[in-house]
């Protein structure tokens, strides 16, 4: 795809695969890439790192339940994941559905205290990693929740987005996004085209975020407002899961500039394993996933990359891929589905609650040191949020 091209693709609805696009909903398509097991060195080091997936998708929705029946519970303890940024909300949600959502994510850490706790300061990971718990961070991806009507109809009020800022901040909201896919009062999203970036709105947001310790998180913005808000914001901007421009022309992707610029101030970004890694009709592989973290480690050194996987963190089954169709389509009626959604939003050949660990196993043949891949397993997102939130 040349430029030309990719600009016709901002804002465009994903077209369906021509070459058997069904092939790619079957569980026989899961099955086919079956993950691997890692080497003893992988699981060794994997055993001892910190591990932190900076977007795990639904990483609260697990069941409320003590006795667990589906066992859930066993799997996600059993994944070497100790840390997970959890979405809260949804990409639309209102304030009172984001309330709401918080709520949930409580009461899933009352009913299992021996399982999950929420991660408010830098020393619950240790704990999360002591206690052998998932810690969850809060997160917004939308900051539709900031306004007072949801899309915003009318001009927002500065002191009421601030205000709401200092609510979710009190109520454990820990990173915060100025846009989803499409504009908003604060920044424009990556489908809504390059020219216009961060509004005054949006300074304001960050200047508040910053001051009170919320880290600003940029996956979703255009360009302009990638770069307008990591030069404003004070304390180390994140982009917690994309991709790269680069390796894929997409506009869920990153400049390499954006992303000298978010190093330099001490930002981190996460790779996603969304299809926007590759064309398609292709479903990305554990290949083309490591053709983006390793041309991020080239542009901005290893301390400034992790893994944001943003896909389901447990094995996808047929229920699960049926679930992400219909998810997909609605996406698509709503206008918030990027180009490139036609196909399911898992890499086949890291089908397991333990893909951070396979990762971990492709990083050290491909030659990284064992410290290179503890930092990009979750260290280097553990110590930009130490800067952040204190």
């Amino acid at each position: 795809m040349n430029r030309r091209e990719f600009a016709k693709t901002i804002g465009a609805t994903a077209v369906l695969a021509a070459i058997n696009p069904r092939a790619l909903w079957t569980a026989e398509a899961a099955a086919s890439a079956t993950a691997a097991s890692a080497s003893a060195d992988a699981a060794e080091l994997y055993r001892k790192a910190f591990v932190l997936d900076c977007n795990a998708l639904a990483g609260i929705g697990f069941p409320i339940s003590d006795d667990d029946p589906l066992g859930v519970t066993k799997l996600i303890l059993g994944s070497g994941v100790n840390v997970v940024k959890a979405t809260l909300g949804g990409a639309q949600g209102n304030f009172e559905e984001a309330v709401a959502a918080i709520a949930k994510a409580e009461l899933l850490i009352e009913k299992l205290p021996e399982s999950f706790c929420k991660i408010d300061k830098v020393a619950d990971f240790d704990r999360a990693k002591r206690e052998g718990k998932l810690g969850l961070i809060y997160s917004f991806e939308s900051p539709n929740m900031l306004f007072e009507d949801s899309p915003p109809r009318v001009s927002p009020s500065a002191d009421k987005i601030n205000e709401r800022i200092d609510i979710f901040r009190g109520l454990g909201v820990r990173v915060m996004q100025l846009t989803y896919n499409r504009k908003t009062p604060l920044g424009v999203g990556c489908l809504d085209g390059e020219s216009d970036g961060l509004t005054d709105f949006g300074r304001k947001a960050i200047a508040k975020m910053n001051e009170l310790g919320v880290a600003l998180d940029l996956s979703h913005s255009n360009t302009k407002t990638t770069a307008d808000g990591i030069a404003a914001s004070q304390k180390p901007p994140l982009i917690t899961h994309a991709g790269c421009r680069a390796v894929y022309l997409h506009p869920r992707n990153k400049e390499d500039r954006e992303m000298k610029a978010l190093a330099d101030k001490g930002g981190v970004m996460g790779i996603y394993m969304l299809p926007y890694l590759t064309a398609s009709p292709k479903q990305p592989m554990l290949a083309d996933y490591l053709q983006h973290l390793d041309h991020a480690v080239k542009v901005m050194g290893e301390d400034h990359v992790g893994i944001g996987s943003d896909v389901p963190f447990l094995h996808v089954d047929q229920a699960e891929l049926d679930a992400m169709k219909g998810e997909a389509e609605k996406r698509k009626a709503a206008g918030i589905a990027a180009p490139g959604e036609d196909r399911p939003t898992y890499i086949p050949d890291l089908n397991t609650e333990r893909k951070m660990e396979l990762i971990a196993d492709a990083l050290l043949n491909r030659g990284y040191k064992s410290s290179a891949v503890e930092k990009i397993l979750g260290g280097n997102f553990k110590r930009a949020f130490g800067e952040i939130w204190s």
